[in-house]
């Protein structure tokens, strides 16, 4: 575990492995974040530390983690976006309230809470289950004929 004095504050790098972003964006989207430089979506996205430097007393750097985004999902609907751009506004508050807006801090406990309504329509992870499992249904039937 690396040691960082309480005056350190680490440099945030992200790494070039990307792919997780790219795959959840549709072809519309690519296309319009492609043909209308400024195009904004919203996504959420899951960051896990990698790599770090920096950390050893005879070190001549300063401290560095290198993140990877390991799992992304982008709103696809208007809907969505607004949910997830409300969310983003109530962390917001909640770093205002907390004083760690330019330092880390504890924040928010509970970010997905601000969804709720949303992912309240949304299906869950029972009827994935159930979808995925009706789909290889339909497709064993398929070779049976």
């Amino acid at each position: 575990m690396p040691k960082l004095s309480p005056a350190d504050v680490p440099e945030v790098k992200l790494d070039s492995a990307a792919a997780s972003i790219e795959n959840s964006l549709s072809r519309e989207q690519r296309r319009g974040l492609f043909e209308k430089p400024g195009k904004v979506v919203f996504a959420i996205v899951e960051l896990t530390s990698k790599s770090y430097t920096g950390h050893a007393e005879d070190e001549d750097k300063d401290p560095q983690v290198k993140l990877r985004v390991t799992s992304c999902e982008v709103a696809r609907s208007d809907e969505d976006a607004a949910a997830l751009a409300d969310a983003k506004r109530a962390m917001w508050r909640g770093r205002q309230i907390d004083g760690t807006l330019d330092e880390v801090g504890d924040g928010p406990q509970r970010p997905d809470a601000a969804l709720l309504d949303v992912t309240a329509s949304k299906p869950t992870e029972a009827e994935l289950k159930a979808h995925k499992r009706r789909q290889e249904e339909r497709r064993r039937a398929e070779y049976v004929r």
